[in-house]
């Protein structure tokens, strides 16, 4: 299993954590999209099934396929209740287990970055994906500042702590895509910024979200001393915007793409 796939091992706790905004994103992707209904999906690296089932609810799909490299995530993607539609199996985003040409659309929501080689993903999804159907994404803009536990880490630079990851972050940047989607022989390329507001009711309901262990910022959290944690909740206290009611609001953005198999 991939450093990726074990560290969100857990799909309850990834949905505590990042699952709501990535509903968010993932909503106003879809709508960006503007696809008909009744076509054959494919979700790439569907992680916990949030994105799985808001293709069920918004689009009216004939069939979908999701596939991930977590069984933890995947048990949990197979739970909910508006994702039965989907047939989910454990895959690679490298070496789709499908036949070329078997879907209408190819999409891979919040994940590239995590990919070992996301041109190869990308290069796979275009192959699956029948002659004039779309192969599309979205990722947060990390180096652009857009992903939503950005305030994370600021705060643990600011007080020197490490949070190390190895992700392809170039891969979430609008240029980054566009060069992909151009390689992969992809057609009418199209590209978004999809902006939404993360918003916490006051800091002890960040605290706990963005705590969870899941994923390179919750692990690293919890690898800290008590000391440490102390001394990030504050510094996070001091830096994060909250109203004169506690509540917690600010930006995140993704970088959204899509393009058409030629034929």
């Amino acid at each position: 299993m991939s450093e990726a796939a074990q560290l969100f091992a857990d799909g309850k706790a990834y949905e505590r954590m990042m699952g709501r905004w990535s509903r968010l994103a993932g909503d106003l992707f879809l709508d960006w999209l503007d696809l008909p209904k009744g076509l054959r999906w494919l979700d790439v690296g569907c992680g916990n099934g949030a994105f799985t089932e808001a293709v069920v609810a918004r689009v009216a799909p004939a069939a979908v396929a999701a596939l991930d490299p977590s069984q933890g995530q995947l048990a949990h993607a197979r739970q909910r209740p508006g994702a039965k539609l989907a047939q989910f199996r454990l895959g690679d985003a490298q070496a789709l287990p499908f036949a070329d040409g078997s879907f209408d659309v190819a999409a891979m929501a919040l994940v590239i970055v995590f990919v070992p080689d996301p041109g190869k993903a990308v290069a796979e999804m275009a192959r699956v994906t029948r002659g004039g159907g779309w192969v599309a994404t979205y990722m947060w803009d990390i180096e652009g500042g857009g992903l939503p536990l950005r305030p994370i880490y600021v705060a643990m630079d600011s007080l020197g702590l490490t949070l190390s990851s190895r992700v392809a972050t170039a891969a979430s940047r609008q240029d980054s895509l566009r060069a992909m989607w151009e390689a992969a022989g992809l057609q009418s390329i199209g590209t978004q910024v999809i902006r939404i507001t993360v918003g916490y009711a006051d800091f002890d309901d960040f605290w706990d979200s963005i705590s969870a262990p899941v994923g390179f910022t919750g692990n690293a959290i919890n690898k800290l001393s008590p000391s440490e944690r102390e001394q990030l909740r504050a510094r996070l206290r001091e830096q994060l915007p909250a109203d004169r009611n506690g509540r917690i609001s600010y930006e995140a953005f993704a970088n959204a793409i899509k393009g058409r198999v030629a034929g």
